[in-house]
């Protein structure tokens, strides 16, 4: 199972910054990789464990912003449709190195 959150946060201020930044560290700190600007995925070997990922990102959601979260299957992860002139470096292809 895939864990993506998504997440629009705020970076006007300095204390804004700094809360963008910390949530971003902690998505790492989690083993989540940045899939794009503000999307990151991380592999989780069980729904049960998922939804314990998922209660640890909402326990550091800045107050300010947009965080959503979607959970996938692996099957569903391989129907994922590469794009664009970077397509031959994609997370699919990294999949591999996972297990």
């Amino acid at each position: 199972m895939w864990v993506f959150a998504f997440f629009d946060l705020p970076v006007v201020t300095k204390g804004q910054r700094k809360d963008a930044t910390r949530f971003r560290n902690h998505l790492l700190d989690l083993g989540f990789e940045m899939v794009q600007l503000s999307v990151y995925a991380r592999h989780c070997s069980s729904k049960e464990r998922a939804e314990a990922v998922i209660g640890k990102i909402r326990a550091k959601v800045p107050q300010e912003g947009k965080v959503k979260v979607l959970t996938i299957t692996d099957k569903q992860f391989g129907n994922i449709v590469h794009l664009g002139s970077r397509s031959e470096n994609s997370a699919r292809n990294g999949q591999l190195t996972l297990f």
